[in-house]
């Protein structure tokens, strides 16, 4: 299954400037998710982080991470429609390379350990095949 933006938005309450999926590309439910996010010179980030070398901040990679997993939580723990995913916080997370303007972000996400209405997502954010940033993030649901 894949993702345009209208259908992420429909499912992460997200917008311009901290909505950081560009698509899903593939879904899974239970399996696994990619998305991409394409990292344009144009970012706000990039003014101020830094003016001379510019990166994306660790904190962005790891949101970008985040929602990734949250769309992926929602799909597999079967949510369409009826709750809203919350993101409670990272278990682990390690960065391993910077990522630049240009850049095609990867973000995966596949299952840690899933309880009633609790659940660890494994997440990986590459820029072509290398490993930029890994992460273990905690997500709830809310019934509404």
């Amino acid at each position: 299954m894949q993702l345009d933006i209208q259908e992420i938005k429909k499912i992460i309450p997200h917008r311009f400037p901290f909505l950081l999926i560009d698509r899903v590309t593939d879904l899974k439910p239970n399996d696994k998710l990619v998305a991409v996010k394409n990292v344009s010179i144009n970012e706000q980030f990039f003014v101020g982080h830094f003016p001379d070398e510019k990166v994306m901040p660790g904190v962005l990679i790891i949101e970008a991470m985040a929602q990734a997993g949250c769309i992926y939580f929602y799909y597999s723990k079967d949510l369409i429609g009826k709750n809203l995913v919350y993101y409670l916080g990272k278990v682990t997370a390690r960065f391993f390379a910077p990522v630049v303007p240009g850049d095609q972000l990867r973000l995966e996400a596949e299952t840690g350990k899933f309880l009633a209405k609790t659940g660890i997502v494994k997440t990986r954010a590459l820029v072509g095949e290398k490993l930029v940033a890994e992460a273990d993030l905690a997500f709830s649901v809310k019934e509404v």
